[in-house]
């Protein structure tokens, strides 16, 4: 693996350390050549086939993220072709960074606007073709290559850590890395970490087996899996419950804002699970060493306005409201009156006459301080003002936020 990239950085992070009174490594995944730990599954696997097999010469994956982006690199540093399915739906941004990384050595087919689509149209193509599959993660050889991000922590660490958090999609990457550890590190502690709306080993590990989520919220589209693999899970199955955490996705929004703001590291959903679930342990790492896997930086900055939006609503600066307003001259001028020196509208929209003298207004509210609001609709309540507080209504949000 040493000839295609060289170790990704595992360093102390200041910043965290001190917040958790801990020493905290971040090992960085994100900056590998393709931005993410995929590269080293689909380096592996396509080793090994071609070790064994050196005429096959073409390898097919579907994928809309980063297992596409790695399987390209690999295409290309071994010489073979790729043929990569993705979803019709997949934004531009993704499907160019494809193309430039597996350059000539690939082709890109868009296929079916849902992911099991995909799936099935690029699994005939292997069967017609006699092309080789490459899995995400759900592959003996693709979980191996994996656990190399442990081989690195021993050896640029120089030590074992006490705890290493891990985030979780389909299991392969936890799986590779855990299984690793705990051969050579047995005394290492393990939390993993996955999104509240695909937490699909929670599931797993609620049944005895991998089972399918009925509805996966895609925001973490790096790790918002339905279904954890049939051998992911044979890795996972004997983890303690009490150590597998579930983060809702407004909270990692803030912890996306926070590493960029504070730190400069640019993070994707996934990448920031790991980072995102230390509040949760604060007490069971305070004094220890910890090394979270940042997992990836496939970051699309036009979807930065919707991080910044999420994570003030979760921090609690920021409130929407639906205001039944008198149709009167000096009513907006009233409730105006009403706002704090730190409160400011960020969204004014009128939307329908709900009777005669009344009107339903949208407003949206930026304040300094989550308290703040509680002040705030104390003197809307005084003031005999009917509103609704919409911010946490989630179809609502949906159609008009």
């Amino acid at each position: 693996m040493r000839s295609l990239f060289p170790p990704t950085p595992c360093a102390r992070n200041d910043f965290l350390s001190q917040r958790y009174d801990a020493d905290i490594w971040l090992k960085r995944e994100d900056l590998s050549p393709v931005r993410s730990y995929k590269i080293r599954g689909a380096f592996n696997a396509m080793r090994k086939v071609l070790s064994e097999s050196p005429d096959q010469r073409v390898f097919v994956a579907a994928s809309a993220g980063n297992h596409a982006q790695g399987v390209a690199y690999v295409c290309r540093y071994f010489g073979v072709r790729g043929v990569i399915f993705m979803p019709v739906t997949t934004p531009r941004q993704k499907i160019t960074k494809t193309e430039v990384f597996g350059g000539d050595a690939i082709e890109i087919r868009l296929v079916g606007d849902y992911f099991d689509d995909t799936l099935a149209a690029a699994r005939r193509y292997c069967e017609e073709a006699g092309a080789h599959f490459l899995a995400p993660f759900d592959d003996a050889d693709v979980i191996e290559g994996q656990a190399s991000v442990g081989v690195e922590i021993l050896a640029q660490l120089g030590r074992a850590p006490d705890v290493v958090v891990l985030p979780v999609g389909g299991g392969g990457l936890s799986a590779g890395v855990r299984s690793f550890l705990r051969a050579e590190a047995p005394d290492t502690e393990f939390w993993l970490v996955e999104p509240k709306g695909g937490a699909s080993l929670t599931a797993a590990l609620m049944a005895g087996e991998p089972v399918t989520l009925p509805k996966v919220d895609n925001f973490v589209d790096g790790a918002a899996v339905a279904r954890v693999g049939e051998q992911t899970f044979a890795h996972l199955r004997d983890i303690d419950p009490g150590h597998v955490l579930v983060a809702p996705e407004d909270r990692i929004c803030t912890t996306i804002m926070e590493m960029l703001n504070h730190e400069g590291i640019v993070l994707e959903p996934a990448g920031a699970l790991s980072v995102d679930a230390l509040g949760d342990i604060a007490e069971a790492i305070r004094g220890r060493t910890v090394v979270c896997v940042t997992s990836g930086g496939n970051f699309d900055f036009e979807r930065l306005p919707e991080v910044k939006e999420r994570a003030q609503r979760y921090s609690g600066v920021k409130k929407y409201f639906i205001l039944r307003m008198p149709q009167r001259p000096g009513a907006l001028r009233d409730f105006l009156e009403l706002l704090g020196p730190d409160d400011d509208i960020a969204r004014f929209e009128y939307l329908k006459k709900s009777a005669r003298n009344f009107g339903s207004v949208l407003i949206g509210i930026e304040t300094s301080r989550p308290e703040n609001f509680d002040a705030l609709m104390e003197r809307m309540d005084r003031a005999g003002m009917v509103y609704t507080d919409i911010t946490s209504d989630e179809t609502l949000a949906e159609f008009v936020i």
